[in-house]
């Protein structure tokens, strides 16, 4: 553990309302914050805000987490102490369902000692095949995505399903024999649910959980990112989800759709699509969020109609 010397910022810490501006890397001594001109109560309180994080015995750093604070927890955990879940994830690159706090996995009954900041989760379990990321043991990615599959919302897990397997963290026969594995464990009828349709071709959070709306809603799964091919066979348009034998188009609008320049791409994209038999229906976060059933009312009469 590398811990950082208090000159570079030291003449900013006796000022108590300071930001603590330059501490997101490094580690920091309780001596060494002593010697700098804080106090023990000043140490106290600010560990009290949150504003300081301690990492172990003596050993602290600035709020903000970082991987690289993970070796000193670890040195204050049990030896079966895996990184897991939120942590895991975003230790794997699909850290889509992000969290302030660190989240480890632990065999059913371990006792662990209370950190500020750590969840530790029990499982009965076993994590198969830790890997060393961030010089820390983790949980496989499918495991990570699993469990966060198991006990998040449905409309949250979705999308990191489709992360997971966008950035190649793991395959979907992974996901699908580690989702085997959590059998009459919480949570497992929805991640058995969702697993087989998680899909790498979303490109963001919105896609997929649009996607999730339509199934859920009784309409056939739409295909994401389809091409639409000019009249030459030569893919032109490009669109969020689409049912290509019904040739209806269906596409999330976020705040980007506002630019000028993007408008008016759009407008001539909408009018070529029109002009050669696609049905485009567009929806925001208003209907994604707030009135998922007139999404399918809307979608409802172009699909499930001859």
């Amino acid at each position: 553990m590398v811990i950082h010397k208090v000159p570079s910022w030291g003449r900013r810490i006796p000022r108590f309302g300071c930001r603590f501006s330059g501490m997101t890397e490094g580690l920091f001594r309780y001596s060494e914050l002593l010697a700098a001109g804080l106090s023990r109560e000043q140490v106290r309180r600010l560990a009290e805000q949150s504003r300081l994080r301690r990492l172990s015995r003596s050993v602290y750093a600035p709020s903000a987490y970082s991987p690289k604070h993970l070796p000193a927890i670890f040195r204050r955990l049990p030896d079966s102490a895996v990184v897991g879940f939120h942590t895991g994830a975003q230790l794997h690159g699909f850290g889509d369902a992000r969290s302030a706090d660190v989240h480890i996995i632990v065999p059913a009954g371990e006792s662990v000692p209370h950190i500020r900041g750590v969840v530790a989760h029990e499982a009965v379990l076993p994590v198969r095949d830790p890997v060393l990321l961030g010089g820390v043991p983790c949980a496989p990615a499918a495991r990570c995505a699993v469990d966060l599959a198991r006990s998040m919302r449905r409309m949250d897990a979705m999308p990191l399903l489709d992360l997971c397997l966008r950035v190649g963290a793991c395959r979907p026969e992974e996901l699908r024999i580690e989702v085997d594995r959590h059998e009459r464990l919480r949570g497992v009828c929805q991640a058995r649910e969702l697993v087989p349709r998680a899909d790498p071709r979303a490109e963001c959070r919105q896609e997929s959980q649009l996607r999730l709306v339509l199934i859920d809603g009784g309409l056939p799964p739409p295909e994401p990112q389809l091409w639409v091919p000019d009249g030459n066979g030569i893919p032109l348009y490009r669109l969020d989800l689409g049912y290509r034998q019904r040739r209806v188009g269906v596409e999330y609008d976020g705040s980007s759709h506002l630019d000028r320049d993007r408008l008016r791409r759009d407008r001539s994209r909408m009018n070529w699509l029109a002009a050669n038999g696609w049905q485009m229906r567009y929806f925001t976060d208003l209907d994604l969020y707030r009135r998922p059933a007139h999404i399918i009312a809307t979608l409802a009469p172009l699909l499930l109609h001859p």
